[in-house]
């Protein structure tokens, strides 16, 4: 019984993918060419093989090839990531970084926090407050563009007097003319360690608490 073109190439290339997903891509290349070979032999006169189809199922297979390799090299690639993050997070230890949060410690007069603006903004409003959840002071800043950016705050409440160091907090709003323009606090504080995580490393940022690696948005 002769076979024809479109059944053994077809037949061909399900061979190929199936085996492409569990053989090295050099079992799945000499699968596809005996298959090939076979066809030729028993081919029908009447009937050959179309060059087009052939040349078609060739460059598919090439495809599959090239793909599996790519996803080899992306595995080796995300391993050797995976390797080099302890080394990234201990080299964190004693730098500031900021990080989503609003907790703020003041120590010695002074106090640093951060925000994460995604608009241009005509006024920047922040507003600290001490543990009970009072408002304490307010710092109002001009104009500002996109982007992260840090603050200071002196430790004196809106009186001018200063207040014992500790635990704070703050909140950030901007505006952009009579509209609210979108930001987020962020905490400022030092690496103090990092902890071995389920999802890879946590930084023990002492007051501010222990976050993973991921949440960081930016090294100081």
């Amino acid at each position: 019984m002769a076979i024809s073109a479109a059944d053994t190439v077809s037949t061909a290339f399900a061979a190929t993918s199936a085996a492409s997903a569990t053989t090295r891509d050099k079992s799945a290349e000499d699968r596809f060419l005996t298959l090939l070979v076979t066809q030729m032999r028993n081919q029908d006169p009447l009937n050959p093989l179309d060059n087009a189809q052939v040349t078609s199922q060739l460059a598919q297979l090439s495809t599959v090839s090239g793909i599996n390799q790519l996803n080899e090299t992306m595995g080796t690639v995300l391993a050797s990531l995976s390797a080099l993050q302890p080394i990234q997070a201990a080299g964190l230890v004693g730098k500031p970084v900021a990080v989503e949060g609003n907790a703020m410690a003041l120590a010695e007069g002074a106090a640093r926090g951060g925000y994460s603006l995604e608009e241009p903004a005509t006024a920047l409003t922040i507003t600290v407050s001490d543990a009970a959840g009072k408002p304490v002071r307010t710092i109002t800043l001009g104009a500002r563009q996109p982007g992260i950016s840090t603050f200071e705050w002196d430790g004196r409440d809106d009186a001018g007097r200063a207040l014992a160091d500790g635990a704070y907090s703050f909140a950030v709003s901007a505006v952009n003319g009579a509209k609210p323009a979108a930001v987020r606090s962020l905490a400022v504080a030092t690496v103090q360690g990092v902890i071995p995580a389920s999802d890879g490393f946590a930084l023990n940022l002492g007051p501010a608490g222990i976050v993973p690696f991921s949440r960081i948005a930016q090294i100081l």
